[in-house]
C-alpha cells in the first residue's frame, strides 16, 4: 500500500481507506517522533504508513505550530518551554529579545536620535 493521496487524505487502515482531516494526519506523525531524539521523514513515513509527501506535509504544519523543529533530514519535539518561546517570538512583536542560530539575543532598539 503506498499511503494517502496528497488531495484527499486518505489514510489505509486494516485493509481499507478512510478520509480524515489534515489535524488527525499531524496528531498522527506527531506521536510517531520519539520525545527526546530526533528521527527522520522517511522513518515516520514507514511507522504512520502514509507517504513521505504527507509526512512532510505534516511536519511543515507542526513546524508552522511551533511544536517540532526540523534540521535537514531529522525533525523532533520541541520542548515546552521551546515551544512557549517560539511561540512568543512569532506572536508578540515588541518582546526585547529574538533567537539567531539556537542563541537567544537582545534585540537592538535604535535610540530616539537614530529613528528620525
Amino acid at each position: 500500500m503506498t499511503g494517502i493521496t496528497e488531495n484527499n487524505n486518505l489514510f489505509p487502515t486494516n485493509g481499507i481507506c478512510i478520509q480524515v482531516k489534515e489535524e488527525d494526519l499531524d496528531w498522527l506523525v506527531y506521536h510517531r517522533i520519539p520525545e527526546c531524539e530526533s528521527i527522520t521523514a522517511d522513518a515516520l513515513a514507514a511507522g504512520t504508513g502514509l507517504g513521505i509527501s504527507e509526512v512532510e506535509a505534516s511536519l511543515a504544519r507542526l513546524e508552522r505550530s511551533c511544536i517540532v523543529e526540523r534540521s535537514r533530514s531529522s525533525v523532533r519535539l520541541l520542548s515546552f518551554g521551546e515551544a512557549l518561546i517560539r511561540n512568543q517570538m512569532k506572536y508578540e512583536e515588541d518582546l526585547p529579545f529574538t533567537v539567531e542560530n539556537g542563541v537567544i539575543i537582545e534585540k537592538k532598539i535604535p535610540s530616539c536620535q537614530e529613528k528620525k
